[in-house]
């Protein structure tokens, strides 16, 4: 999955607590985290994905990621979910 996907994605979530709550509803299809961003912040993401076998790609930091979001801050996680 590529960053791309990411920005075109119908369905998607922006931020960590809004990626967890749809992990936790099992709606996510892939997960992307900032290499920057703090550990306590996606570690939670990270085990859950590792349990539910969800594909992680890695983003360079949290501005580039929140860009493509289409937001102005950075974010530490966001996802493509099939909602």
């Amino acid at each position: 999955m590529s960053l791309e996907e990411l920005a075109a994605a119908n369905k998607r979530t922006v931020g960590t607590k809004q990626t967890l709550k749809a992990l936790e509803r099992g709606v996510v299809k892939v997960v992307y985290l900032a290499k920057d961003a703090e550990r306590h912040v996606i570690d939670p993401v990270l085990k859950i994905c590792e349990t539910k076998n969800i594909p992680i790609v890695w983003v360079d930091n949290m501005k580039l990621l929140g860009e493509t979001c289409s937001i102005e801050v950075g974010c530490a996680t966001a996802s493509i979910t099939e909602e």
